[in-house]
């Protein structure tokens, strides 16, 4: 019971650092990368779709990205949806490529950047600490209905603490080296 619930409890610290670290890829560094409009919604005759269902996602080089809608009617609706994005982008059609060039990041931008960063990386910890409160409180209601003993409560609540503090550092190290790409020129 106490390894089933060690076991469950790590793997959603992981899925916690994997998503953090999903959103953390999306934050731009300057340089272009097609996981950048993964997150836009375009309208699709009435409903709300992720980008790459309606068009091509692609790198022109190292600072342009090229979308290409697969249907005519699309492409303004495509524009429209990555300069309403609060990804800062200015997106401009020609033909039926929309290109979409990544702005040189300002030492402003790079600082409001890493203020967005840490409160992922807040949210990530605040997370994985749910996830230990709620373990803990498993462990309690165990002993309460007699499963297991007081040291192994206590052993088991031990393990869980320190599964805690890795997956914390794990999401300090992944937050430091965002960072720093973000503040490299």
């Amino acid at each position: 019971m106490i390894a089933e619930l060690k076991k469950s409890t790590e793997q959603k610290m992981q899925k916690s650092l994997e998503a953090l670290k999903l959103d953390l890829g999306k934050v731009r560094t300057g340089r272009a990368h097609t996981g950048i409009l993964d997150h836009v919604q375009v309208e699709y005759y009435g409903s709300y779709v992720p980008i790459g269902q309606v068009a091509n996602v692609t790198l022109i080089d190292s600072r342009t990205i090229g979308v290409q809608p697969w249907e005519k009617p699309m492409i303004a609706k495509v524009e429209k949806a990555i300069r309403d994005s609060d990804l800062g982008l200015n997106p401009s059609t020609q033909g039926d490529l929309i290109r979409v060039p990544m702005p040189m990041l300002t030492e402003e931008r790079r600082k409001e950047l890493i203020k967005v960063v840490r409160h992922e990386g807040e949210n990530a910890k605040v997370a994985v600490r749910n996830l230990r409160r709620d373990a803990i409180a498993n462990l309690k209601e165990a002993l309460k209905k007699h499963e297991l003993s007081e040291d192994d409560e206590r052993r088991a609540q031990d393990d869980v603490q320190k599964l805690t503090d890795k997956f914390v550092a794990e999401v300090d190290k992944a937050l430091a080296e965002k960072e720093k790409d973000l503040m490299a020129i």
